[in-house]
């Protein structure tokens, strides 16, 4: 099925090349409620199949089940793909629902160190800061990611959920490859400062959550009630109470153009994200997640849809009618330092 492989692009400026959309790995084995471990090899091996290469985890992601899930897959197809991990959200022991936000040198190495051994890997293609400790110079942390660089670890840098100020200071110490924010229909508040600050710059943007969690896609109205209790979308502000019926009601002109491209709302959803990089002009790879070979194969031909000038005017103002915050604690977010 050569004929259905996605293309390629350069993730930033001297970054990797990769699929034009990439695969986040998180609800794998965390996050997302119950999982059959076999359907998620599967859709591993299937996207690969269909011209993903860059797979993206975290060492949070379960406390680093994530990366030791996927490290035989990896090392399988080692030369096919990028690995893309994150460090900066340590998990204390005495409260593993917490995550505390580090930035600093020691943890860094530590947390390098940790990764490389769960993933088995020799050298991370793509090493991201995966929030901002603000405590700590954005300048501080790049130089010890940087050092990491140099001692032949890490090959690219990339930084999540930063302001267009924060990663021009970055880039000044280091080229960062990607920046990985959240950003679809519902999100869209890095337009205004970080999209064009990455264009400026040439760094990739890789845009996590592409489907609102899940949300875009129609596959459940309110949280609370539609899913598992371990599913951690249960305490985000968005798809709960009377919010969530706000926001449900905003799918509807998702809906119209989906039936005009015999589509699902998941694929205009991403096909929305995906023209974006014609839009801003610079390369935006987004990391839909699935643990599923069907939905890795829709999300895939997502990209491969087109919307008119009218059907994303249509789409235009749903980001600004969106209710609620993208998270209950906004220190996950860049929005809040813009």
């Amino acid at each position: 099925m050569t004929d259905s492989r996605i293309a390629k692009v350069e993730l930033g400026t001297g970054g990797p090349e990769v699929g034009v959309q990439g695969l986040g790995c998180m609800g794998m084995s965390f996050a997302y409620g119950p999982t059959d471990a076999g359907e998620a090899r599967a859709t591993l091996e299937r996207a690969l199949e269909l011209g993903v290469t860059l797979y993206d985890t975290a060492d949070a992601y379960g406390n680093g089940d994530n990366e030791e899930f996927l490290s035989p897959f990896f090392k399988a197809h080692r030369d096919e793909l990028v690995i893309a991990t994150k460090f900066a959200l340590s998990i204390p022991p005495d409260d593993p629902t917490k995550r505390v936000i580090r930035n600093d040198a020691p943890y860094i190495r530590q947390a390098v160190e940790a990764s490389l051994k769960r993933l088995d890997v020799d050298v991370i293609d793509l090493y991201y800061m995966h929030r901002r400790d603000v405590n700590i110079p954005i300048e501080d942390t790049v130089g010890v990611m940087a050092e990491l660089v140099r001692e032949g670890k890490v090959k690219h840098l990339g930084l999540s959920e930063v302001t267009a100020g924060e990663l021009r200071a970055a880039q000044g110490v280091h080229p960062i490859a990607a920046l990985q924010s959240e950003w679809s229909l519902f999100s869209r508040d890095i337009e205004a400062g970080v999209v064009p600050a990455a264009k400026e710059l040439g760094v990739g943007l890789v845009p996590y959550s592409p489907l609102g969690r899940g949300f875009l896609t129609g596959s459940f109205a309110n949280a609370e009630k539609d899913l598992t209790s371990d599913d951690f979308r249960r305490q985000q502000p968005r798809f709960t109470g009377d919010n969530a019926a706000v926001n449900a009601a905003l799918l509807e002109p998702v809906r119209t153009v989906a039936a005009a491209h015999s589509a699902s709302l998941g694929q205009i959803a991403l096909a929305w994200v995906q023209q974006r990089a014609a839009v801003h002009g610079l390369a935006v790879v987004p990391i839909p997640g699935t643990r599923k070979r069907t939905r890795a194969e829709e999300n895939t031909a997502a990209t491969r849809i087109v919307l008119t000038d009218d059907e994303l005017a249509l789409l235009e103002p749903i980001a600004g009618q969106v209710a609620g915050d993208r998270y209950a604690d906004m220190r996950f977010s860049s929005a809040g330092r813009e």
